[in-house]
Formats: structure tokens, C-alpha cells, sequence
């Protein structure tokens, strides 16, 4: 079925597909006797028995919503790392029913979780430093120079942590969000890096002499004249340079130290960060340190945005067919880094799209997110999501001797590794296979597969049948090392721009209706010569029109499909088949019925709740006032106020876009479809403006974390100077310009900031604040509101079985038993303060309650269907 909305895609589905990305999914128990798995779509943690190669189910628990990674403290004892609930859940797996029995509220997106320091007591943690837990100011948007990756630090012997489960400490790190972490052997020393912490580009906007002096060609191979545009420019370590060694260093207001690695001393009374280290990729997956040779390895992308422009490069260069390398790098205790291609057989001079031969592209390895190391040092493990395939490695070719060996490599059945977990002899490794769900042992003796356990899911066949078209680079590269996904991380963005213009194609017009006019205008054309455009998220995609920056991908040949006129999202994703060929290096441009399957994967990927956002979905008075203002007043001189183009519509699924176009006026030679607002809080960190840029930015701004800002080339760092452009008249009223900030920074998104939210609540010391919040939870799950904001759902252990509950509109709590009578709230507050008992309260997507509550095992049949 083609899904022109998100209320439609809720009306045939109970499934959200968020698309977390996963980073420790599996855990050993520390005795070896259970694999503890992150069910990401089922919302539960797998407890599996261990026998070497055979797994046996034993117990299935309801955790938070998408949880991506685990850790174990001791044998009876596991921690969860809940992504969309911004919670760990801490899991009694001793008891003879494993049980939620504590959960954590941290900051932003939760990823990684490791133990280290004192007798591994402490919890590191990593989180983006934003969101409803984390205690900053909302306005730090505004402030140059902060780090914005936080480790959230829990000792479990603190008296705080038992207590009022409060950190030790949250260590901030000057790098964007952080994603993986790693320790030594000694626990002393933990790890941490930085997702997608750039490589040292950024934008210099248009202006005469950019333009002027910006490498050729100028001008389309049918001879018309490129548009003013902005440029990619890279920092060498000396000076910041174009593709053609051109310095523009005179242009740039900002410096980017691009840290990725930090090391922080686990044992400290208080831990804190003491090193660094920097180059080491652009995109961070995960990292494992290699105990007998004092490494720490760690798999990336780096990207070659600085090279311009897809097609066959005719006129010039293009980044066909080799958009980012799949590396391993290598850190010693020096803060040495050496990179490793992991795909050195790769001749990239030869065209792309033309066939490269089957035995090269069998042995390619693509997006590293998973990896591990033997007992002895000697081997690596890597998990190639992009690929199927799992490579062992030596050790020993890390030096830069490595060469990739088919007969090394372990293709995993259902497809997409992202976890790995050894086991303490290092004959087995166990594999999590996203496409399918799926756990795959592999005998590592023999590198042959030894077993598969399929996890329940409940995602529906077109999300699992069209998963593949996002990150399978075999199915959509000639030369196996490139997909969707080496942009598209997750189905999100790489926080980067770039210039993939084609100089080989024409002029074509423009058809799309502006907002200025309410229709089409003449004369209005897309030229191929684009120039910088920062990467667009898949995820909203579904209720935003026409796509890319420009809405040059137009959606205007809808067909029919199914029997139904598909939407125009679906029509215009379509129109990106010819990125198969001209991108990403494929011979023929992908089947019909597999264009369609991946179209309805990607139309069902989901926003986050915005994490700056009350969570009661109440503004303060400075948003209050943005509000009246966007929806009330003129601020622009073309006498339009802010909705007008920025349309902003929940109930009609509009978040800052109706898919028309906005003629941009002074300074900007292109116009652009006017864009969504529901990831404007993603692209904080980057202060400094190219010289003259609109009449400011002349200062520089130090040393920063992100290099990419906003607009469609991201060279306008902040909100702050977006306002106060000329086409606005908030120059000079702060109060006003920053109330605008404020509110469009906390609009509203798919889904209510309370989504997702968690509680536990037992008969502790904690119980007034944890009841304080369900009542907040409750309070919204029954919020009577034009758009439902959360259904609410209650999972515990009652008489040794576990029990789900969910909150109807009636005020009560309806349990999964056809014997139990629905429960008042004040009787299941009462149940879950009796002594060993905790009920654990979650807010899930509307829709989803009744799955989540009443199908706890995951197995697709509802323990009681209370209609």
C-alpha cells in the first residue's frame, strides 16, 4: 500500500519505524552462560541460553522503545540502552522472572554503554548534551564554543546512584553527539567517539569572488552557465582548500579541531576526559580495544565530500561509485592514528557504472558498525552491514598490509551485521542481523555459520522487504563498497554537505508552485550545477512533497499502484533512480519492484520527539510569544508572515514545509523548496560566518564542532544570523528574533515529546519522584487533544508472570489476562509498591499501546484482546 501520511501509515500499521541505528546490540553474561539481545523493533531485551553453538530462548523483557545496546555488570545484573526513551533500563536477570527493576532518565538518544573504573562499578554512557533529563538551559543553542557530547557517568555503589539514581558526574566533550564506547584491559580507561564527527570541511557562501575563482568547469557540458554557488572547502592542516589545492582560508570564520577519539580516566574519584585524538574518520560506528597490542580500532567512514559533483565526470572530477571509504582506524597509546582502507582491491580510476568484475566486488566490505577482537589479539572481527558479511582480519595486516580475502569472510544469512559478541575462548561469535532480526552464530574456527535464531518482530513485510535498498551496497553498487546509506546513516544524514551537481546534464524547468505567487513561474528552471547542498534526512520524508533541497526530485508523475494514485512522496522518491547509476556507481538502474519496495521502506521512517520540547507539550512564555508572532505578524518584506511558507500544520502533517518553493531572494541565486523544521535542533554547534556574509559574520569564532550550519549548503551557523537577514524585520528587536528561535527550535514534530518517556516504580525511596512523573505520563496519555499524544503502557511481574497493562480511554489500566480486572490507576500504583514488585510505565506511539502491552513476548498474539 503507498502511504501518503504518517495518520495513514498509523491506520494500517501499529509499528513507528524509528530506524535506530545499533551499537552494542548483543552482550555475553560475564560467565558466558547467556547472550543478552537488544530486540531494537520488539522494544525488549532476548535472554538466550548458551551451549557454544546453540541458543535456546529463555526469557523475553519488555524494555524501552528502540533499544540499540547492553552491557552486563555481573551475572544477574544487565543494563539497556533505551535510544527514543532516553532512559537505561536496568534488568534483574537473576530472578526467576528477569525483570525491569530500575530505570534511568539520561540525556538526548542514549547509544553505548560500558563498565569500567573501580571494580567495573561505574556506567559510562553516551548522549547527545540536549533533552527533557538532562538539566541544560534550552537557550544554549545560542552559545559559541560548548561541547556538545555527554557521558553520563553512574556509580552503582554511590549512595546517590541507590538512592536517587543520580550520576556521579557527565563528563562534556568538545565533539557533536558521541555514539561508541570501548575500555582497556584494566577497565581504568574508557573510550569515546564522536557519531559523525566531520573531517574538516565546511562552506564558504557565494559572493563574487568565490565564484570567480571556484575550480572549473563553469558551465554545463550544453554550455549554460553555472549559478552563483557556494564551495566546499577543506582544512589541509595548514590552510582551507578547494578540490583544486585553491586556499580560501581568508573566507573562513571558524576553526574545526575535529576531535573523534577521547580517553577519559575511568578510576578518577571524579572521571574525566586527559586525551584526544583527532583524524580518525568522519563517521564513527564502533570500537574495540585489542588488550595484547595496546590498540584501539575503530570503524569508520571517511567521507570525500570535498570532491565535487556525481555523474561520469566528463568535465571533471565525481565522486561516482566512491562516495566514502570503509576504514579501520588504528589509535596507539600515543594517540597515533593509522588508517586502513578495507577496501584496497578497489581500482576506483576505472569509470564506475560500467561493471567491475564479480571477484572484485565480492571481496568489498561496506559501513563497518560492528567489530570485535579474539582473546589472543590475533584476529579482528568485522561486521560489514552494507555487505552481509562478517571479515576476520589479522591483526598483523593492520599495519597497512591489509589486503580483503574472500575465503575471510562469512556471508551472514537474513542479512546487515551490526553487532558482534565472542565469546571468552573466541570460538564463537555470535552476529545480530538487522534485515531479518535475527541472531547468527558463527564457528570461528571453520568461519562457517553454526546457527540462526530468529528474533519476533513486529515490524511489517515492507519495512523489513525494503530495509536492503538503504544500506545493501552489493545490490546497489558495481564495485560493492557504496549505498544510500553512506550519506543516509540510518536513514538519517552524515551532517555534511555536498556538491553533487552534474555538469553532463541540462537545464530543465521548474513546475513546482512557489509561495510567494501560489503558482508555478515562468521561466523557472533547475540547473544540474547545483553547487553545496547539505545532506536531508529520509526520515519525515513522507509528508514534505516534492524532495531534495531544491524539490528538483518533483513527484509529478504519480502512477497508480495497487489500484490506488500513489502519493506525490512516493512519485518523487522514485525519481532518485537515476542516483543508482549517476552516485552510487550502478550499471543499470534499480527493477521496478525493487524501486517500489524501497519507496515503501523509506516513506515509513519516523522523526524522533523533539527533545526540546516540554514534556506536558507546554511552551514557555518566550516560545509562547514566537508563536504569536509566526502565525500573526508580518516579518518578512515580502509582506508574509512566517507560515506562509513555513507551514506548520500537525493535524495535516505539515512541520515547517507544504512542499511549495520560496524564491530566496537578495544573495541566494536558486530557489529551494521551503524546508521541515523537525531536526533544526541537530545542526547546533557551528559559529562563524564567511566575511560579508548578508552584512555579517566578519569575527572569527574559534575553535568549533560542527562545520555545517543551516540553509541548504549549511554556511549560515546559526538561527541567530538567519533572522536576522534582510529579509526579515527582526534585525533589531532581540526579544523578537529570539522568541522566533525559541519556538521554531521546539515546534512540534510526528510524534509528542512525552513519546517514548519512561518510569519505574516500586517501593524505594524513589517512589514520590517516580510517581510524579507517571502522573505526568498519565496525564498526557489521557490528554484530550485534537492529536493524541501517547498511549500508555505498564509492564511488571505479578504472582511469577509477567503481566502487560494498557490505559484506555476509560481511566483504567486493562491487564493481558482474560481473569484480571481492569485496574484503577491508584490499584496499580498500590501493586507496584508492594515489596519485590516494580511496574515499569512507558508512553509509546499512539496505536501501538495495545501491541506493546498485550503482545510482551513479541510473538504477534495478544495475550487477551480486550477490545
Amino acid at each position: 500500500m503507498i502511504r501518503g501520511s504518517l495518520l495513514e501509515s498509523l491506520a494500517t500499521t501499529d509499528f513507528v519505524n524509528f530506524e535506530s541505528g545499533q551499537v552494542r546490540p548483543l552482550a555475553l553474561s560475564p560467565d558466558g552462560s547467556r547472550l543478552f539481545v537488544t530486540n531494537t523493533p520488539n522494544n525488549t531485551l532476548d535472554i538466550f541460553a548458551v551451549d557454544g553453538a546453540a541458543l535456546t530462548p529463555l526469557h523475553t523483557v519488555p524494555v524501552g522503545l528502540e533499544p540499540v545496546a547492553v552491557a552486563a555488570r555481573s551475572n544477574n545484573e544487565v543494563w539497556v540502552v533505551n535510544h527514543l526513551s532516553d532512559s537505561i533500563s536496568i534488568v534483574d536477570v537473576g530472578a526467576e522472572v528477569p525483570q525491569v527493576v530500575r530505570t534511568l532518565q539520561v540525556g538526548d538518544e542514549p547509544r553505548d554503554i560500558v563498565f569500567a573504573g573501580p571494580q567495573r562499578r561505574r556506567a559510562f554512557i553516551t548522549t547527545a548534551r540536549r533533552g527533557q533529563n538532562s538539566g541544560y538551559p534550552l537557550e544554549e543553542y545560542r552559545e559559541a564554543g560548548l561541547p556538545r557530547a555527554d557521558i553520563w557517568v553512574f556509580d552503582s555503589a554511590s549512595q546517590d546512584f541507590v538512592f536517587s539514581g543520580k550520576p556521579l558526574t557527565v563528563i562534556n566533550l568538545f565533539g557533536d553527539v558521541p555514539r561508541a564506547l570501548a575500555t582497556n584491559a584494566s577497565g581504568s580507561r574508557v573510550y569515546a567517539a564522536v557519531f559523525m564527527s566531520g573531517n574538516g570541511t565546511t562552506t564558504i557562501f557565494n559572493a563574487p569572488e568565490v565564484n570567480a575563482g571556484k575550480p572549473g568547469p563553469d558551465a554545463s557540458v550544453h554550455g549554460e552557465p553555472q549559478p552563483a554557488t557556494g564551495l566546499i572547502v577543506k582544512y589541509d592542516g595548514q590552510a582551507w582548500r578547494d578540490e583544486a589545492g585553491n586556499d580560501w582560508s581568508e573566507r573562513v570564520r571558524l576553526s574545526l579541531p575535529d576531535y573523534d577519539v577521547f580517553t577519559l580516566n575511568a578510576n578518577a574519584p571524579v572521571p574525566r576526559e586527559i586525551d584526544r585524538a583527532s583524524g580518525v574518520g568522519t563517521t564513527l560506528f564502533n570500537m574495540a580495544y585489542n588488550t595484547a597490542r595496546q590498540e584501539l580500532y575503530v570503524t569508520n567512514f571517511e567521507a570525500r565530500n570535498e570532491v565535487r559533483f556525481e555523474g561520469p565526470g566528463t568535465l571533471g572530477s565525481s565522486v561516482r561509485g566512491h562516495i566514502a571509504d570503509s576504514r579501520i582506524s588504528v589509535i596507539d597509546d600515543n594517540q597515533q592514528v593509522r588508517a586502513v582502507d578495507l577496501n584496497p582491491h578497489v581500482d576506483y580510476s576505472v569509470p564506475q557504472g560500467q561493471g567491475v568484475p564479480a571477484a572484485i566486488k565480492a571481496r568489498s566490505l561496506a559501513q563497518p558498525v560492528g567489530i570485535a577482537v579474539s582473546p589472543d589479539g590475533e584476529r579482528v572481527y568485522v561486521a560489514a552491514m552494507g555487505s552481509n558479511k562478517v571479515a576476520a582480519i589479522d591483526a598483523d595486516a593492520l599495519d597497512g598490509s591489509y589486503q580483503p580475502d574472500g575465503g575471510r569472510q562469512v556471508k551472514i544469512p537474513g542479512g546487515g551485521p551490526t553487532g558482534l559478541a565472542l565469546d571468552a575462548a573466541g570460538k564463537y561469535l555470535y552476529v545480530l542481523a538487522r534485515y531479518n532480526n535475527s541472531v547468527v552464530t558463527v564457528d570461528t574456527s571453520s568461519l562457517q555459520v553454526a546457527g540462526v535464531e530468529v528474533l519476533a518482530n513486529p515490524e511489517p513485510a515492507h519495512v523489513v522487504n525494503g530495509r536492503p535498498f538503504l544500506y545493501d551496497a552489493t545490490l546497489t553498487s558495481s564495485n560493492g563498497t557504496t549505498a544510500c546509506a553512506s550519506c543516509h546513516i540510518f536513514g538519517d544524514t552524515d551532517h555534511l554537505a555536498w556538491d553533487l551537481g552534474n555538469p553532463d546534464e541540462e537545464v530543465v524547468p521548474n513546475p513546482l508552485v512557489f509561495t510567494q505567487s501560489g503558482r508555478p513561474e515562468p521561466g523557472a528552471t533547475f540547473h544540474p550545477m547545483k553547487g553545496p547542498m547539505t545532506t536531508q534526512t529520509f526520515r519525515g520524508i513522507n509528508d514534505s512533497g516534492p524532495m531534495h533541497w531544491r524539490g528538483d526530485r518533483t513527484g509529478s508523475n504519480r502512477e497508480v499502484v495497487d489500484g490506488r494514485l500513489e502519493s506525490v512522496e512516493a512519485a518523487a522518491f522514485k525519481e532518485f533512480r537515476g542516483a543508482f547509476v549517476g552516485l552510487l556507481g550502478r550499471q543499470s538502474e534499480l527493477a521496478e519492484a525493487d524501486l517500489q519496495a524501497f519507496t515503501d521502506f523509506a516513506l515509513t521512517l519516523v522523526p524522533p520527539p523533539n527533545p526540546l520540547r516540554a514534556l506536558d507539550n507546554s511552551l514557555n512564555p518566550s516560545q509562547q510569544l514566537g508563536e504569536q508572532i509566526y502565525f500573526n505578524e508580518v516579518t518578512t518584506g515580502g509582506n508574509l508572515l512566517c507560515n506562509d511558507c513555513h507551514t506548520l500544520d500537525p493535524l495535516r502533517n505539515q512541520f515547517g514545509t507544504g512542499g511549495r518553493v520560496s524564491d530566496e531572494g537578495p544573495g541566494i541565486t536558486e530557489d529551494f523548496k521551503v524546508p521541515h523544521f523537525r531536526n533544526l535542533y541537530t545542526k547546533v554547534g557551528m559559529f562563524g560566518l564567511s566575511p560579508n556574509f548578508m552584512a555579517f559574520g566578519n569575527a572569527h569564532q574559534g575553535d568549533q564542532v560542527r562545520g555545517f550550519g543551516y540553509l541548504h549548503d549549511g554556511s549560515m551557523d546559526t538561527l541567530d544570523h538567519f533572522f536576522s537577514a534582510i529579509q526579515f524585520n527582526l534585525a533589531a528587536n532581540d526579544e523578537r528574533r529570539f522568541a522566533i528561535i525559541d519556538f521554531v527550535m521546539a515546534s512540534d514534530s510526528n510524534l509528542a515529546p512525552v513519546v517514548g518517556q519512561q518510569v519505574t516504580l516500586d517501593a524505594s525511596s524513589r517512589y514520590p519522584a517516580a510517581a510524579a512523573r507517571l502522573d505526568l505520563m498519565i496525564q498526557r496519555a489521557l490528554a484530550e487533544t485534537e492529536r493524541p499524544e501517547c498511549d500508555l503502557v505498564a509492564h511488571g511481574v505479578v504472582a511469577g508472570e509477567r503481566r502487560g497493562a494498557w490505559l484506555r480511554a476509560d481511566g483504567f489500566f486493562h491487564l493481558d489476562s482474560a481473569s484480571a480486572d481492569p485496574l484503577s490507576v491508584a490499584a496499580i500504583k498500590q501493586l507496584a509498591k508492594q515489596p519485590e514488585r516494580a511496574f515499569t510505565f512507558s508512553c509509546v506511539p499512539p496505536g501501538s499501546g495495545k501491541r506493546i502491552a498485550l503482545d510482551s513476548d513479541g510473538d504477534g498474539i495478544y495475550n487477551y484482546d480486550q477490545r
